[in-house]
């Protein structure tokens, strides 16, 4: 804050320790923040990593499966098979608040309760590989799902972090320095105006009393 954009008064004084105190007490509760919010978000980086790993592996699993099921099958009863699916999945969404994120929150339901209807066909012209395929992609679902979830809150989370490093940045590197800085700058004013009005008062007394001296001795 330069001199010159500070009026050295003792109200502008005032203002500026109230200033300083705000500041002081909110660079504070940011880098707080900005700590909690690393925490999460690399506990949510190392679940992410391990969940990651259990879905490729999944899926991997379901892509081996429906290449099996393709060399013992044809392709129109593949596609006969898998034309008509007897379940659904409704999917909501949800929210909950960390450290002021609104991060999602995903689950899901099924039309129906019956785990077999993942099954959309008869068992008589299909092959194993295909009961394998469809079974593996319908357990690595909730895993996707929450991966998902995941993923989302982590990119979310990281930019609450980054804006909130700037923040906390600003206070430290220039809102705190340049009302430190007016702080010293007015207090620095006002004792010098201080110590003129003390010099021209006690100019005024030795006048006073030399006048006085004259008077008596005149």
């Amino acid at each position: 804050m330069a001199a010159t954009q500070v009026t050295p008064t003792r109200m502008e004084l005032t203002r500026l320790k109230r200033k300083l105190v705000t500041a002081v007490k909110g660079h504070r509760l940011l880098k707080d923040k900005r700590d909690e919010l690393m925490r999460q978000f690399l506990d949510l980086v190392r679940e992410d990593m391990e969940l990651r790993v259990k879905v490729e592996e999944g899926i991997r699993n379901a892509n081996r499966n429906f290449v099996l099921a393709k060399a013992g099958m044809s392709e129109e009863t593949l596609r006969a098979a898998l034309m008509a699916p007897r379940q659904e999945v409704i999917l909501n969404q949800d929210k909950k608040n960390v450290m002021s994120v609104d991060i999602p929150v995903f689950n899901y339901e099924t039309r129906t309760a019956d785990a077999n209807d993942i099954y959309s066909y008869g068992f008589a012209f299909t092959t194993g590989d295909l009961d394998g395929a469809v079974k593996s992609l319908a357990d690595v679902f909730p895993d996707m799902l929450k991966l998902a979830e995941i993923e989302k809150s982590c990119q979310l989370m990281a930019a609450e972090i980054e804006k909130t490093r700037r923040r906390v940045n600003a206070l430290e590197h220039v809102i705190i320095p340049e009302t430190q800085e007016g702080i010293r700058y007015i207090t620095m004013k006002l004792d010098e105006n201080e110590r003129s009005t003390q010099v021209r008062l006690m100019k005024v007394k030795d006048m006073m009393l030399q006048e006085a001296h004259k008077y008596k001795k005149g």
